[in-house]
């Protein structure tokens, strides 16, 4: 029997820097300045409060709040503690924060005042044994700022496999689904990150959070704390790009992590060339398929400095990567974007048909992959693990094709393609031709019901401010550049699409809203009709 090996505590990342670069800027918010070493000492006090509450190896402990320091300083207390973090979207419903609650039990949470009727639902439903502690509460009773240490606190006994991040996916149907993130694998990611997107890290660098620490964006902080670069957050709980310009020309900034959506909305702004972004060198972006005409603007203002990686959050974002240098890569023929990358270093990526044999170069197939920054599993979920590998294989459930060369390329969700006439359709291919209109600013297409085709396309767009076009202009348009059984058989223009707290453009709930407004196929049917 193999002997019971230990793993390194997240919250000794932490230390670590503390140790090597005390007096060193660690976090940035407004006018708040902490050092590496008084980070550290938050942590340690948050830490030993956690402890007094009764927080024990293990436990859980929920942090609700936009992103502030004292988010941060939660979430390296809980692993220091010992136990489990489990970081939620500060937007979402009541409702939905009592399942996700009802999943992972926590028994503290760390929330802040405008996430306060989250916590008041959970406590009526499940109980909140520990109490709660408020972020950004200074004075006030059971503050954040309020616990103190009498000495360093030791981060609790790790061992590998031991569970770090409960990190709710963000799928597009059914409950909440926590996958287990593990302090060795998340050790590995770290180290990953640092090597395919941003290697010349350093003390000297200044990473800028535009994206909720509760996901992607607090992934992306961790192997800054590593390298001791310092984290600036705006002052603004929402996105306002005039800040965010200002910030980086300000404080230097190096590096960012965003999406897609945040990207768009970043550089359409004027304010990106009213501020010196000339310190950026990696602005990385994940999380959805960005589209080749928006690369190309972010390309041309702001130069080779973007970095995509492609990753679910059950394999932490490690399925692929594309250097900046990588970026503009001709698209091989038949295909409608571009690459998102090769295997992230360490990973394997496999293109399978339906019963888990690997397809040829340029054969469409499910994405699958192995390697050590796959999740351990779902939370007390064995039927969705059972659905979520295929002998060893980790199924994203994203189709897409694989070159000679071993680059990716993402032809969309397998839960988004539709069959219209027998003919397999696949929203991303049209989506990228329609974008390339210039009154197009954004799109989503979609299959819907039809008693004669099985299923058609519907193209919900938004146009570019200025411009106007109808259905039937876009119609003809798009008719010289693809095949008739993809054309979409309705055009509707919105004024915006509909987006979740991450960015990404959600494609449930605009069919929804068609349901809602008893759009086409969701009008409701006359009795007595066929």
């Amino acid at each position: 029997m193999s002997p019971r090996r230990r793993a390194v505590n997240l919250a000794e990342l932490l230390r670590q820097t503390a140790r090597r670069l005390p007096d060193r800027t660690a976090v940035v918010h407004g006018s708040t300045r902490w050092t590496w070493r008084e980070l550290d000492e938050r942590v340690d006090a948050l830490a030993a409060e956690l402890v007094g509450r009764g927080v024990v190896a293990g436990d859980c402990v929920m942090v609700d709040g936009p992103n502030h320091p004292e988010l941060v300083q939660a979430m390296f207390a809980t692993w220091r503690a010992g136990a489990v973090l489990a970081p939620v979207n500060s937007r979402l419903h009541d409702d939905d924060i009592v399942v996700i609650a009802g999943v992972c039990r926590p028994k503290v949470v760390v929330a802040h005042a405008s996430t306060a009727s989250h916590v008041a639902a959970v406590d009526r439903a499940l109980g909140l044994p520990g109490g709660v502690l408020w972020i950004d509460a200074s004075g006030q009773p059971d503050a954040v700022a309020a616990a103190v240490a009498a000495a360093p606190v030791p981060s609790g006994p790790t061992w590998e496999g031991d569970h770090a991040w409960y990190f709710f996916t963000s799928g597009t149907s059914g409950a909440p689904k926590a996958a287990i993130l593990t302090h060795d694998q998340l050790g590995f990611v770290v180290t990953n990150h640092l090597a395919d997107l941003m290697p010349t890290t350093d003390e000297h660098d200044a990473s800028l959070v535009v994206a909720p620490l509760s996901h992607g964006a607090g992934m992306h902080m961790l192997p800054q704390v590593v390298r001791g670069a310092a984290t600036v957050i705006p002052a603004s709980t929402s996105l306002d790009p005039d800040e965010v310009w200002s910030l980086v020309e300000a404080e230097r900034v190096t590096n960012m992590f965003t999406v897609p959506t945040i990207l768009k909305v970043l550089v359409d702004h004027p304010a990106v060339e009213q501020h010196d972004h000339s310190s950026l060198e990696y602005v990385i972006y994940a999380g959805a398929p960005m589209y080749e005409a928006d690369q190309q603007r972010a390309r041309t203002l702001l130069g080779d400095v973007l970095v995509q990686y492609y990753g679910l959050a059950e394999v932490t974002g490690n399925i692929t990567a594309l250097r900046s240098a990588e970026h503009g890569r001709p698209v091989p023929e038949g295909l409608a974007a571009g690459t998102c990358g090769h295997a992230r270093t360490g990973m394997l990526v496999s293109v399978q048909d339906d019963t888990g044999a690997e397809v040829g170069p340029g054969e469409i197939g499910e994405l699958c992959v192995a390697g050590p920054a796959v999740f351990a599993g779902y939370l007390d979920n064995p039927e969705a693990d059972a659905a979520a590998f295929r002998d060893g294989w980790f199924r994203t459930g994203d189709l897409g094709v694989m070159d000679v060369e071993g680059y990716v390329y993402v032809t969309g969700r397998s839960s988004d393609m539709y069959i219209s006439g027998g003919s397999n359709v696949h929203p991303r291919d049209i989506e990228e031709k329609i974008l390339a209109h210039e009154a197009v600013d954004q799109v989503a297409v979609l299959g819907v019901p039809d008693p004669k085709w099985g299923e058609i396309g519907v193209a919900v767009c938004v146009l570019r401010e200025g411009h106007t076009l109808t259905a039937e202009q876009l119609t003809t348009w798009l008719s010289e550049r693809m095949a008739r059984y993809k054309l979409p058989r309705h055009v509707l223009f919105w004024d915006a699409l509909p987006t979740s707290g991450y960015g990404k453009i959600v494609k449930r709930t605009i069919r929804d809203e068609l349901a809602h407004r008893q759009w086409g196929p969701y009008a409701p049917q006359m009795e007595g009709a066929s």
